[in-house]
C-alpha cells in the first residue's frame, strides 16, 4: 500500500490524521520524574547509551510547570500549523515511577488544556504496579492515550551489555498487563546496539511484529559524549551504522512488521552538541528520504513479508 506522501508505510502523522480529521503534534515534556535505572533500584547511571540524566532530552525544563512547558512548544507548532491539536508526551525519564496521586496530577494537570486530544505516556515495562495500570485503563475510556515502552532488544546479552536492568519476560509481563486492559502500546527499539548483526537486529522486528503493537518507534544508536557507549566507541568496541546499512536494515524491518502497526519513527534526534557518531543522522530528512526511495526501489512496502496479517 502506498500512503499519502508516497510512503509504504504506516506512519504516525498519517494515522493521526485519520482519527482526528488534522494535524496532531507531541509535546513532549518532563514531569520531573527519575528512573530505576538511576536511583540505584534496579541499577546505576541509566543504560550506557543515556547521559546519566536519563530519557527525554528533548522533553521541557522539569523547573517549569507542565503547563507552562506545553505552551511555549505548542506555540512554536502553532505557528507552524495554526490548526493543529495537542498530544502532551511525558517523555523524560520514567513516567510511570511514582506514587499514583503524584501520577494522576502530573497527567490530569495536562489533560484539559486547549487543544488537547489524548496523552502519550513513556515508561519501563517494569514500572506498572496494579494501582497504575487500574488508573491507565480508566484514562484510556476519556482520552486518546498510548503508553510507551522501552524495549530497545529482545536479546537478553545485549540487553545486559547496555545494562538495561529489565528482562524479556518482565517486559512481557508488563506489554501484557497493558493488552489486558485494551491500552493502545508502543514499542521502542534500537537498531545498532553493541554485539547486534542484522539477523538479531530483523528477530526483535519479527518478535515485536508477533505481539501485534499499536505502534512502534524505531531508532538508531546515537553515540553522545558522556556515556558509557561513547567510551566504548572511542575504544574501538563497537562501530556505528552506515546510513545505507540502516537504510537496508529498516526497509527489511518495514517489511516484517503487521500492516496495521502504526510507525511512529524510523529514526530520531540526537543532540547535535554532544553526538559523536554517526554524524549522518543529522540529516533526519535525508535519512527518511533514502528509506523511501529504497521501498520505491524494491517495490515494496509495510507488512510484505509479515507473518501476522489480520
Amino acid at each position: 500500500m502506498i500512503y499519502p506522501g508516497n510512503k509504504r508505510y504506516f506512519t504516525w502523522d498519517y494515522y493521526l490524521k485519520q482519527k482526528f480529521s488534522c494535524k496532531v503534534c507531541k509535546v513532549a515534556l518532563n514531569a520531573g520524574f527519575t528512573c530505576p535505572n538511576l536511583d540505584g533500584t534496579k541499577g546505576w547511571g541509566g543504560c550506557s547509551y543515556c547521559s546519566g540524566e536519563g530519557s527525554g532530552e528533548y522533553a521541557g525544563n522539569p523547573l517549569d510547570t507542565l503547563e507552562k512547558q506545553f505552551d511555549q512548544v505548542s506555540s512554536v507548532m502553532r505557528r507552524k500549523w495554526p490548526k493543529c491539536r495537542f498530544i502532551p508526551y511525558f517523555q523524560a525519564h520514567t513516567n510511570t515511577y511514582a506514587p499514583l496521586p503524584v501520577l494522576k496530577a502530573a497527567y490530569e494537570s495536562v489533560l484539559h488544556l486547549p487543544n488537547v486530544v489524548g496523552i502519550a505516556i513513556a515508561t519501563r515495562a517494569d514500572c506498572l504496579p496494579d494501582d497504575v495500570l487500574d488508573y491507565l485503563e480508566q484514562l484510556n475510556q476519556q482520552t486518546f492515550l498510548t503508553v510507551e515502552l522501552g524495549l530497545q532488544t529482545i536479546h537478553e546479552e545485549t540487553a545486559r551489555r547496555i545494562n538495561r536492568c529489565h528482562s524479556y519476560e518482565e517486559f512481557l509481563g508488563g506489554y501484557r498487563a497493558l493488552q489486558k486492559r485494551s491500552i493502545p502500546t508502543c514499542i521502542h527499539i534500537i537498531n545498532g546496539l553493541p554485539g547486534e548483526d542484522k539477523a538479531m537486529m530483523l528477530e526483535t522486528i519479527r518478535q515485536v511484529g508477533s505481539l501485534r503493537p499499536h505502534s512502534i518507534k524505531i531508532h538508531l544508536l546515537y553515540i553522545t559524549e558522556g556515556t558509557r557507549i561513547a567510551q566504548q566507541y572511542k575504544q574501538q568496541e563497537l562501530k556505528a551504522l552506515e546510513l545505507m546499512e540502516y537504510v537496508d536494515i529498516i526497509c527489511d524491518q518495514l517489511e516484517l512488521l503487521p500492516p496495521e502497526t502504526v510507525v511512529q519513527r524510523v529514526t530520531g534526534d540526537g543532540v547535535r552538541e554532544r553526538l559523536i557518531a554517526p554524524l549522518w543522522s543529522l540529516k533526519k530528512f535525508v535519512v527518511m528520504n533514502e528509506i523511501d526511495k529504497e521501498m520505491r526501489r524494491r517495490d515494496s512496502w509495510q507488512g510484505k513479508y509479515s507473518a501476522v496479517t489480520e
